[in-house]
């Protein structure tokens, strides 16, 4: 099985909660997972895969916790041809600027060369307050991305 580094940038939690939902169902399938809430790349291995749970902040902005971790992306710009990754998005489709993080993450890892498995799942919390239903749903499509 694989191992899965879950990465969150959150403001309010929802994407930690997220990411400890479905790490719990990633290893009850077998696979091993770890969760960093404040991501350094200098301590990830870039290797195997990342799955990155996002919400978005002000004006399409990184959150606090995440703000750090991309900008080590975007200043060493990392060669991520062997990373494997997915991104989940969480925003509210009332504001122009929903999932504009996660966007962002996902285009910056692909320019670095990482390897998207499967589609971006973005989470509208007006229509789902609880973020890791939908979050779940598409866990099971993905896992088989895994093999």
């Amino acid at each position: 099985m694989s191992h899965i580094t879950l990465i969150t940038g959150s403001t309010l939690g929802g994407a930690e909660y997220v990411a400890d939902h479905l790490s719990d169902l990633l290893e009850q399938a077998g696979h091993s997972t770890d969760i960093t809430n404040q991501a350094d790349l200098g301590q990830l291995a870039t290797d195997q895969i990342w799955l990155v749970v996002c919400s978005t902040h002000g004006a399409g902005e990184y959150p606090d916790n995440f703000q750090p971790f991309a900008e080590q992306l975007h200043s060493q710009q990392p060669d991520l041809a062997a990373l494997r990754y997915a991104v989940i998005g969480l925003g509210d489709s009332s504001y122009d600027t929903f999932c504009a993080a996660a966007r962002k993450i996902d285009q910056q890892l692909a320019n670095l060369g990482a390897i998207r498995l499967g589609e971006r799942l973005e989470i509208d919390v007006s229509r789902d307050p609880v973020p890791e239903d939908p979050a779940e749903l598409w866990l099971e499509n993905w896992k088989n991305n895994l093999l």
